[in-house]
């Protein structure tokens, strides 16, 4: 599910889906480059581990935040805050 909203001076959005989730050990590791939760998986097989350290860096960049939570089994949650600049 996407959801997009804004909140006083800066726009959320919300990224959630129901899939396997993330366990609390690889949580404090998903932002950085290369890291791959599913120890299984290769660039042969999919992903390369760089997609959430992009995402991050962009967020970042535009003064932005970019936070999850997750339960494994029942999915993950990220949201994204990015401030709303007025031109004047």
């Amino acid at each position: 599910m996407l959801r997009v909203s804004r909140k006083e001076n800066y726009i959320e959005i919300s990224v959630k889906d129901s899939g396997i989730g993330i366990s609390e050990k690889d949580m404090p590791y998903i932002f950085e480059r290369f890291y791959r939760a599913d120890k299984s998986r290769t660039r042969a097989s999919g992903g390369m581990g760089i997609g959430l350290a992009i995402t991050k860096a962009i967020v970042e960049a535009h003064s932005g935040n970019i936070s999850v939570e997750s339960t494994e089994g029942a999915g993950s949650d990220f949201k994204i805050t990015i401030p709303v600049r007025l031109i004047a």
